[in-house]
């Protein structure tokens, strides 16, 4: 009896759990995720999560976007820049469908961002009520993970499974749709715990030592091996083992899209940019190598042009750490299921030590090549019309690589990736798989407010700026200080470039109008500058780079210059045309 009495009085005595609300329960799970930006903006079915973020001001920073895309891409700007998880706040209705478009362009991108929604009351869901939409099948497809939380409870466990999810392995987007009552519903809290084991659910693959064995046997026996290398070395963090595997190994290496960064582009082995409008020796040579080492990368359409004309000759050897992506497209002789920062070093202490000259002097005889028929006239133009690529080159000139760059998409993006200069891993933000348009934007404000050490340079085009340029209000409101370089073609021109190619220059609907931008800079207490004449350009960039805070310099380029190098869709890789 004695004893049954002291267990009872311990038991009364335990301290009480305390009661916190389940907006609470998420601001204590942001700020245990490290969690320091959220871009969002505020609405009636999210609003108690508004109010509790009211008293976390000082731990958190909320940047108020002017639209849901927006908030978005500057999630995505912020974690690509940053290496971090973005954050997104959004209400239900039209503020959640507003987050599709960045939510599919992160996915395919492969960018972490959780997005939290508001919802209406639990007891209102299906009955069409005021700016109800089910945003968790509407966003199904395009997130890597996505769930509805109507009990307070849940909320500490969606969100550790959330920051998991969205950030290990393939990185991806996550939303969780918070209902309202969710978001007030008072509760006993247990604390929060991270989330670092799911059953179903292995985002670190272990490795096949057998397959990495195979690998390096077709690389020392190689005599034409070319690397092609993605954003999955970034993303992985294996940027060092990286180039000691190339060196090692003495194999030119090209970079896709997003891949550019993870290799410095002064690197005597980066042979330059695959694809579409990539350069011509990685695209020519894509076809008379005999081993193929694909590394971090998805074989897109743009990287292979036609599948039947692709690499036929090669056997190829394809590391990636999500299985979906390996056969998908090419199929690989040697699959490597991995992660790049654990397989290359294992890769590299088999390979023998070797440096394939005349392999090598190959992409450099196709290089002087391409820098007489493009390069050169795009960058040195002799013409009074002033060119995208002799911007860059300015750029290169005054900067000297040390930037974040930050593009839209179109003729713009293509010139920018392919000239700039980057000696940093993740200096590179671009809209890759989806082509979003009016990406640029508001991912340099990410980028910006995510290294705020970094120089951050947004490229766009007339056509795209226009999209998104109501965020200008956020440059302005925070203070980013970001450099907004506008080329102004007076053209959505890829698409012109297009019609011009292949529909015999029927130029429908690409002229676009455009407002005075300096002007319209001005009105967001932003300083800038238009430029039309070659003698101005110098010193416009350089005024543009050296200025304290937000600069917008427009320069207005040839309205119909063309892209090139190009592969023509339907076309195979060394089918491209260098004019």
């Amino acid at each position: 009896m004695p004893n049954t009495l002291q267990l009872g009085n311990a038991a009364a005595e335990a301290p009480a759990l305390p009661q916190i609300s389940g907006s609470e329960a998420l601001m204590h799970a942001l700020l245990h995720e490290g969690v320091d930006t959220i871009f969002g903006y505020p609405g009636g079915a999210i609003m108690p999560i508004y109010d509790a973020l009211y008293d976390f001001g000082e731990q958190m920073q909320h940047v108020l976007v002017r639209h849901e895309q927006g908030a978005i891409h500057a999630a995505q700007g912020y974690a690509r820049a940053a290496g971090k998880t973005g954050v997104v706040f959004a209400t239900s209705g039209p503020g959640a469908t507003n987050l599709v478009t960045g939510l599919a362009d992160a996915l395919i991108d492969s960018t972490p961002v959780v997005c939290i929604t508001g919802q209406v009351f639990a007891h209102l869901l299906g009955t069409d009520a005021f700016q109800e939409t089910d945003v968790v099948n509407i966003t199904t497809p395009v997130t890597k993970w996505n769930c509805q939380v109507t009990d307070a409870r849940e909320i500490p466990a969606a969100l550790a499974k959330a920051f998991y999810i969205a950030s290990s392995g393939r990185p991806g987007p996550v939303l969780i749709d918070i209902t309202k009552n969710a978001q007030l519903q008072v509760f006993d809290y247990e604390g929060y715990t991270p989330c670092s084991h799911i059953r179903s659910y292995r985002p670190k693959p272990i490795v096949r030592r057998q397959y990495v064995e195979l690998a390096a046997e077709l690389i020392n026996s190689a005599e034409r091996p070319f690397v092609l290398f993605g954003q999955g070395v970034i993303l992985g963090g294996a940027e060092a083992e990286f180039k000691a595997f190339i060196e090692k190994s003495g194999i030119p290496a090209a970079w896709t899209l997003l891949g550019l960064g993870a290799l410095p582009t002064e690197h005597p082995l980066n042979v330059g940019m695959l694809g579409m409008h990539g350069n011509y020796g990685p695209n020519v040579l894509t076809n008379q190598c005999d081993v193929l080492i694909a590394i971090g990368m998805r074989f897109d359409d743009r990287v292979t042009g036609r599948l039947d004309k692709y690499a036929k000759q090669a056997r190829v050897i394809h590391l990636d750490i999500d299985p979906a992506e390996i056969d998908k497209n090419v199929k690989a002789e040697v699959p490597i299921w991995g992660d790049c920062k654990e397989v290359l070093p294992m890769l590299t202490e088999l390979v023998q030590p070797r440096q394939h000259e005349a392999w090598v002097a190959r992409f450099r005889e196709f290089a002087a090549e391409e820098y007489k028929e493009v390069i050169g006239p795009e960058t040195h133009p002799q013409s009074e019309v002033l060119t995208m690529g002799e911007v860059i080159r300015i750029i290169n000139e005054q900067d000297g690589g040390e930037q974040i760059l930050v593009t839209d998409v179109g003729q713009h993006q293509m010139v920018a990736t392919r000239y700039i200069r980057l000696n940093h891993s993740r200096s590179n933000i671009t809209s890759g798989g989806l082509g979003t348009m009016g990406f640029g934007l508001p991912a340099a404000i990410g980028a910006a407010l995510g290294r705020p050490d970094k120089r951050v340079i947004t490229v766009i085009g007339d056509g795209g700026f226009q999209m998104t340029l109501q965020e200008l209000g956020t440059v302005m409101q925070y203070k980013v200080p970001v450099k907004i370089l506008i080329l102004n073609n007076s053209f959505l021109g890829m698409v012109r470039q297009w019609q011009e190619l292949f529909h015999q220059r029927r130029y429908s609907f690409v002229d676009i109008t455009s407002p005075d931008f300096v002007t319209l800079a001005s009105a967001y207490g932003i300083p800038g500058r238009s430029v039309a004449q070659r003698a101005d350009l110098e010193a416009a960039v350089r005024e543009m780079l050296e200025a304290p805070g937000a600069y917008l310099l427009e320069v207005k380029v040839g309205k119909e210059n063309n892209v090139f190098p190009m592969v023509p869709q339907g076309c195979g890789v060394a089918e491209i045309r260098l004019k």
